[in-house]
């Protein structure tokens, strides 16, 4: 090697630094032990800064340009230095490239679901998740604060503890809005500025910035969502007497596609239903008087039509076995004329429909008290 090869290798008169790989935030220039030429050429290229350490400390920050290394553009490194204007020989010095370019794309999200008081449903779960985007905006702070020594750097190193901060602050700021957990939907760009405006003091504080933030879903727990989609149908269903009527017509059509599946239970079953909404829908059409809609007409409208009444029960009829001969039917008004004749005694036998076989009269409970309710014998009987 000659001795022009020796210097050109121990001096290092040209600095720069590419980078392809999308998520190196800083790379420190790698020297080798290398003298740095005085006067040597610096190319900071847009997006990046360059920081110089000497010694252990701070010294530099360069922004985009293209720069000699003279006493007159390092002041920081040339009074840690004592150099005075005539200074013309190599140094030694540590020089960190910073990308200050915006990383984008960035994910995060709860862990855990958040625990709020909504002012609707009252205690909620919410989970959330979203994008955000993030900067170098103070080289030199970021390079004291996170990076240390760290040759090459990534974003990976250092998501982590940005995406522990959004959650923290997303879970006081959405707990702290008084937003209904149903109106989030509308205003998830309001919520995103406020969290982003709460995320930027404390990441100010690793030389970091928040330029662009986004909640793109606020969810709730699966059975919270089951709940409200059957209050959801049931608000769009509105008369539920309708709502049941149709229902019952899905069951039926259901049940008539498929004769096989529920057997001889399932055609009873869709015949029942059936039954019951045509009494329905007929006390439905029965017409009502001018009186009575009149009556129950109000400032508001007519007022619900009220349910008709109970049939009558059915009433009994009786037949009387009196020496192996029957006789009937009778009324019940028969057979306490009867009884005030004398004709039916308790011991008589009685049947009727639904009765377990003949009984006295006075064992059956219907006919007992036509015996209680005789008048008192006459008087001087």
């Amino acid at each position: 090697m000659g001795i022009l090869d020796f210097l050109t290798g121990e001096f290092i008169d040209v600095i720069h630094w590419t980078d392809d790989t999308q998520d190196t935030m800083v790379w420190r220039f790698d020297r080798e032990g290398h003298a740095i030429k005085y006067g040597a050429k610096l190319t900071v290229r847009e997006g990046q800064a360059a920081v110089f350490v000497h010694e252990g400390q701070l010294a530099d920050v360069f922004t985009p340009g293209l720069y000699m290394l003279e006493t007159n553009n390092m002041p920081i490194l040339t009074t840690l230095n004592h150099w005075d204007h005539g200074f013309k020989s190599p140094f030694k010095s540590e020089i960190y490239f910073v990308d200050t370019t915006r990383f984008n794309d960035l994910k995060w999200g709860t862990k855990n679901p958040i625990m709020l008081r909504d002012p609707e449903f009252g205690p909620l779960r919410l989970r959330a998740f979203g994008t955000y985007a993030t900067r170098v905006s103070d080289p030199a702070k970021f390079l004291t604060e996170i990076v240390g020594t760290d040759g090459e750097f990534t974003m990976d190193e250092i998501s982590y503890q940005i995406r522990n901060v959004i959650v923290q602050e997303f879970s006081r700021v959405v707990a702290a809005s008084g937003i209904p957990a149903l109106d989030m939907a509308a205003n998830t760009a309001d919520l995103g500025k406020l969290i982003a405006s709460a995320i930027s003091p404390i990441v100010a504080e690793y030389g970091l910035s928040i330029p662009e933030f986004y909640i793109e879903n606020i969810s709730l727990p699966p059975a919270v969502e089951e709940a409200l989609d059957k209050r959801t149908s049931m608000g769009m269903a509105g008369d539920l007497g309708k709502f049941t009527q149709y229902s019952a017509a899905e069951a039926m059509t259901s049940a008539a596609r498929n004769p096989s599946g529920g057997g001889g239970m399932g055609a009873g079953l869709g015949a029942g239903m059936g039954m019951a909404m045509a009494t329905q829908m007929a006390h439905q059409m029965q017409p009502q008087s001018g009186a009575q809609s009149g009556a129950q007409s109000g400032p508001w409208g007519a007022a619900p039509t009220p349910p008709p009444p109970p049939p009558p029960p059915v009433e009994h009829v009786w037949h009387i076995a009196e020496g192996g001969k029957t006789s009937g039917p009778f009324s019940k008004a028969a057979l306490g004329r009867m009884v005030a004749e004398g004709s039916l005694k308790r011991s008589t036998h009685v049947w009727t429909v639904g009765q377990d076989g003949w009984k006295e009269a006075g064992e059956v409970i219907e006919l007992a008290q036509l015996f209680t309710i005789l008048p008192p014998p006459p008087p001087g009987a």
